[in-house]
C-alpha cells in the first residue's frame, strides 16, 4: 500500500481519464464518426455517453468494493466468475488498450507531419513509434510524475479546444468564409444504420475514462475519490465532444468528411482558416494525443501485471515498482504491441476490432454488478436506479455490436475461440480438474 503523499488528488486522476477520453476521440475520431453518420454523429455522441456513464456508475461500485485491485474490469469478472471468464475479459482488454496506444499515437503522428509540413504517409509510423518511446520512458519514472505530467497537458488541450469552437462559431455567425453550411442532419446512408457505426468508433473514443479504473488505489479519499473523478472526466467528456463536433459542422459540410486521424486539421483547411488557429489546433492535438497514450500505456501495463498477480499471466509481468506503483516490464511489453499494431491498416477497422473486446468487457461488468449485488456484498458507493441501469447498458452495448464491420466481428470472435483454446490448452498442460456444475436442478 502506497503513502498518502504517493498518492494523486481527485482532480489529477480526472485529468488522466480526460487525458485518454479527449485525446482518442475529439482529435483523432471525431471526423470518422460524421464520415460514417452525417450530422447524426451528434446522436452517437450522446447515445453512448449514456452509456459510458451507466459504465462509470456500475465501474464507480465495483471500484469502491475492490479499491485495491489494478485490473480494473477484468479483475471485477475475475473476482465474479473465476478465472476462465476473467482471462477472457482481461486479454480482450488489454488487446484494447494496448491497439488505443497505436491507434493514437498515430493520431499524433499525423497531426506532426501537418505541424511540420511534411507528408503524412511517410513520416507516420516513425513519428508514432518515437512516441511511444517517449511516453514509455515518461510513464517508467513513476505513475505520479505521469499523471501531473498528464494534467497539465489537458489543462492546455481543453483551452485549445475552447478556442477552436469560439472560432467555429465566430465565423458561422459571421459568414465570413461565405456560405458556411448550418447543421443540416443527413447520413451517407440510412439515419439508424449510420448512428450504429458511429457508435462504435464513438465508444473507443470515451473508453479512456477505465485509465481511472486501473489506478483506485493510488487516488486520494480512497472509493470516495475514485467515483468523483471518473464521473466528472465522462461529464466533461460528453459536454467537450459534442461542442467539438459541433464546431465541425459548423466549418464544413457532413458530406465533407473522411475517415482520418487529424480531422480537426481537415476542417480547418476546408475551410481555408487563418494560418494561427491551424499551427494552434495542431499543437493542442500534439498534446492531446500525447496525455493519451500516457494514459493508455499506464492502464495496459498495470492490467497486464494484475493478471500475472493472479496467475493467468506469465510471473516476469509480476515485476512491480511499489513506490512510484508501476509494472514495469508491463510497460515495456505494452509499447512493443502498441509498435506492432501500427502496421495494422484502416484506422476505422483497427478501432473496431478493439472495441469488439471493449464491449464485451463492459457487458461483463454489468453482470458483475448483478452479480455482486445478489450476493449481499456491501460497498461505499452504490449505482443508482439498479437493476434498471445495468440492464440499459447491457442491452445498448449488444445493440452497438450490430454497428460493428463484418471484418471486426470475424476477427472478434475468432480471437474469442483463440483465447478459450488457449485457456483449457493451459488448463490441461497444468493437470487441473475439470470443474462440472449444474445449471439446472
Amino acid at each position: 500500500m502506497s503513502n498518502d503523499k504517493d498518492k494523486i488528488s481527485v482532480t489529477v486522476a480526472t485529468a488522466v481519464g480526460l487525458g485518454a477520453i479527449i485525446g482518442a476521440g475529439i482529435y483523432v475520431l471525431s471526423g470518422t464518426a460524421i464520415a460514417l453518420a452525417g450530422a447524426y454523429a451528434l446522436i452517437a455522441f450522446v447515445l453512448v455517453g449514456i452509456v459510458a456513464f451507466i459504465i462509470a456508475l456500475e465501474l464507480g461500485e465495483l471500484g469502491s468494493l475492490m479499491p485495491y485491485v489494478k485490473g480494473a474490469s477484468y479483475s471485477y469478472t475475475y473476482k465474479a466468475f473465476g478465472s476462465e471468464l476473467g482471462f477472457i475479459a482481461g486479454l480482450l482488454r488489454y488487446f484494447s488498450l494496448a491497439t488505443a496506444i497505436s491507434v493514437i499515437s498515430l493520431g499524433f503522428a499525423s497531426y506532426l507531419s501537418n505541424f511540420l509540413g511534411v507528408a503524412v504517409g511517410t513520416y507516420a509510423i516513425p513519428f508514432a513509434i518515437l512516441l511511444i518511446t517517449v511516453l514509455s520512458i515518461v510513464n517508467l519514472l513513476g505513475i505520479k510524475k505521469a499523471a501531473e505530467a498528464d494534467f497539465g497537458l489537458v489543462i492546455i488541450k481543453i483551452a485549445i479546444l475552447l478556442i477552436f469552437v469560439a472560432f467555429a462559431v465566430f465565423v458561422a455567425v459571421t459568414g465570413v468564409r461565405g456560405g458556411i453550411p448550418q447543421i443540416s442532419f443527413s447520413a451517407p446512408g440510412s439515419a439508424v444504420g449510420g448512428i450504429f457505426a458511429a457508435s462504435v468508433v464513438v465508444f473507443f473514443a470515451y473508453s479512456g475514462f477505465q485509465a481511472i479504473s486501473s489506478i483506485t488505489d493510488r487516488i486520494k479519499g480512497g472509493s470516495s475519490g475514485y467515483v468523483k473523478a471518473i464521473l466528472s472526466a465522462v461529464t466533461i467528456s460528453i459536454i467537450l465532444y459534442l461542442l467539438v463536433v459541433s464546431a465541425l459542422l459548423l466549418l464544413l459540410p457532413s458530406s465533407a468528411y473522411k475517415i482520418s486521424a487529424d480531422p480537426l486539421a481537415y476542417a480547418l483547411k476546408g475551410s481555408v482558416a487563418p494560418p494561427w488557429i491551424g499551427i494552434l489546433v495542431d499543437f493542442g492535438a500534439l498534446v492531446a494525443t500525447a496525455s493519451a497514450t500516457i494514459a493508455m500505456i499506464l492502464a495496459s501495463s498495470r492490467a497486464l501485471y494484475q493478471m500475472s498477480s493472479d496467475h493467468l499471466l506469465p510471473r516476469f509481468l509480476r515485476k512491480f515498482n511499489n513506490k512510484s506503483g508501476v509494472a514495469e516490464n508491463g510497460i515495456l511489453v505494452s509499447a512493443v504491441i502498441g509498435v506492432l499494431m501500427l502496421f495494422t491498416g484502416n484506422i476505422y477497422v483497427i478501432v473496431s476490432i478493439a472495441n469488439f473486446g471493449l464491449m464485451l468487457n463492459y457487458l461483463f461488468v454489468g453482470f458483475d454488478i448483478i452479480h455482486f449485488r445478489r450476493s449481499g456484498v456491501k460497498s461505499d458507493f452504490r449505482m443508482p436506479f439498479y437493476p434498471y441501469l445495468p440492464f440499459i447498458g447491457i442491452i445498448l452495448l449488444l445493440a452497438f455490436f450490430a454497428g460493428m464491420p463484418n471484418e471486426a466481428l470475424v476477427v472478434g470472435v475468432i480471437l474469442l475461440i483463440a483465447l478459450l483454446v488457449t485457456y483449457y490448452f493451459l488448463r490441461e498442460a497444468d493437470e487441473k480438474k475439470v470443474v462440472r456444475v449444474k445449471l439446472f436442478k
